[in-house]
C-alpha cells in the first residue's frame, strides 16, 4: 500500500477512532488542561486534525497548518482527542516533501508552538516546562525523520541520474567505436583502391579489377552499416523476436574474408590461424575481429604495400592475436586518422580482462599484440 492510499486511510482512521466512546480523552495531553466533553467545537477540531491528511502529499504545508490549528483547539479546550496523533505525521510529511522555504516553515511552526505552550501553561494545572520542551523535541524528531527521508530520496534520484548519464556515455562510446571500426576500415580500403586505380588507365584489365574491388568494398560497408543501424533501432529486439533473426556480429571465423579484402586493396598479407575456436567465446571473437580489422586498416593507411602478417591462435580459454608490418611500405595514400582506434581496442580488451599492446618496431614496422580471455559476454 503506497502513500497515496495510507495517508487517506490514516486520516479516516483518526476521524472514526476519535468518536469511539472508549477513546474519548485518550489522545495527546499537553499542559494538563482538564478534560472536556465533546461538543460542536470538538467535532470541528477533530475534522481539522484528520481530514487534511487526505491531501497531505499534495499540499503538505497547508495540511500542517490546518492540523496545527485543530491540535491547538483540541488541547486548549481539553478534548484530548485521538486525532491529535495526526500532528507528527503532518510534520514528517512536510519535512520529507517540502522543497522551498523550509527554514521559514520551521520558524513559523516553532513560534506557533511557543504561543500555544504559553497559553496551555497558563490555562493548565502548572505542568513543568520540561514537558513542553520534551514534546517539542518529539515533534522535531518527526521533522528530522522527514528530512532524512527527503535526503535519501534526493540522493537516490541523483544516483539514478548519474547512472543514466554514465550508461548513456558508455553507449555513445560503444556506438562510436563500432562506427569507427566499420567505417574507417572500409573507407580506407576504398581510398587506397581508388588511389591505385588512377595509375592503371593504361591497363584496362587491372583497372577493371581495381574498380570492382572498390565497388565490393563499398557494398560491404553499406551492409555493415545497415546491420549497425539495425542495432540502434529501438524496435530491433522486437523484430528479432518476431522474425527469429540474429544481428550480424563479425567473428574470428570471418577473418579470412577481411584479409582477402585487404589484399585486394594492394596490401600483401600473410594470414595464419591456429587452433579451433571454442564453442562459446562470448565477446572474444568479436574483439579479435576488431583488432585485426583496425590493425589492417592502419597498415593500409601508414604502411601501404608493406608486408603484413596476421596470426590468430585459438586456445581453450583465450584468443591471442598478433598483427605486424615490416615498415617497407609508404603512407602516401593515407587519409589520416583520429587515434581513437587503438584506444578503443585497448578498452575492449581491458573490459574482458586481457592484455593489449601496440608498439613500433626497430625496422620501422608496427606490431599489435592482444590476449583476449574467452567466455565473457561483456
Amino acid at each position: 500500500m503506497g502513500p497515496a492510499v495510507w495517508y487517506p486511510a490514516l486520516g479516516l482512521l483518526f476521524l472514526v477512532a476519535s468518536f469511539v466512546p472508549a477513546l474519548h480523552s485518550q489522545g495527546t495531553v499537553l499542559g494538563s488542561v482538564p478534560d472536556r466533553t465533546f461538543d460542536a467545537l470538538a467535532v470541528a477540531a477533530i475534522l481539522l486534525e484528520s481530514l487534511p491528511l487526505l491531501v497531505c502529499r499534495r499540499w503538505p504545508v497547508i495540511c500542517l497548518a490546518l492540523v496545527s490549528v485543530g491540535f491547538a483547539a483540541d488541547q486548549l479546550r481539553g478534548y484530548h482527542s485521538f486525532a491529535g496523533s495526526a500532528l507528527p505525521i503532518a510534520l514528517l510529511t512536510v519535512g520529507s516533501r517540502l522543497e522551498n522555504h523550509r527554514r521559514a516553515t520551521v520558524l513559523a511552526f516553532s513560534g506557533a508552538f511557543v504561543l500555544v505552550s504559553i497559553a496551555l501553561y497558563r490555562q493548565g494545572t502548572g505542568d513543568p516546562l520540561i514537558e513542553f520542551v520534551t514534546f517539542y523535541l518529539a515533534l522535531a524528531l518527526a521533522w528530522g525523520i522527514g528530512v532524512w527521508l527527503r535526503n535519501n530520496r534526493v540522493a537516490e534520484a541523483e544516483r539514478r541520474r548519474r547512472v543514466a548519464e554514465e550508461t548513456l556515455a558508455a553507449e555513445r562510446s560503444r556506438i562510436a567505436r563500432e562506427l569507427h571500426d566499420v567505417v574507417t576500415h572500409h573507407v580506407t580500403a576504398m581510398v587506397v583502391q581508388a588511389e591505385a586505380a588512377r595509375y592503371l588507365t593504361a591497363a584496362p584489365d587491372r583497372l577493371d579489377q581495381a574498380l570492382t574491388a572498390v565497388t565490393d568494398t563499398g557494398r560491404l560497408a553499406i551492409t555493415d552499416l545497415r546491420h549497425l543501424l539495425d542495432l540502434l533501432n529501438p524496435d530491433h529486439g522486437n523484430q528479432r523476436a518476431g522474425h527469429g533473426t540474429e544481428a550480424r556480429t563479425p567473428a574470428a571465423g570471418e577473418l579470412r574474408t577481411l584479409v582477402e579484402q585487404t589484399r585486394r586493396a594492394g596490401q600483401p598479407v600473410e594470414f595464419t590461424e591456429e587452433g579451433t575456436p571454442a564453442e562459446s567465446t562470448g565477446s572474444a571473437d568479436l574483439v579479435a575481429y576488431r583488432i585485426v580489422q583496425e590493425a589492417l586498416t592502419n597498415a593500409l593507411k601508414y604502411a601501404h604495400g608493406s608486408r603484413t602478417s596476421v596470426q590468430v591462435r585459438h586456445g581453450g580459454r583465450e584468443i591471442t592475436v598478433e598483427v605486424g608490418t615490416d615498415g617497407s611500405g609508404s603512407s602516401a595514400a593515407s587519409p589520416g586518422g583520429s587515434g581513437r582506434g587503438l584506444a578503443g581496442l585497448r578498452e575492449r580488451v581491458d573490459v574482458l580482462g586481457g592484455d593489449f599492446s601496440a608498439d613500433p618496431q626497430k625496422g620501422g614496422g608496427f606490431l599489435v599484440r592482444a590476449r583476449i580471455p574467452a567466455g565473457s559476454a561483456s
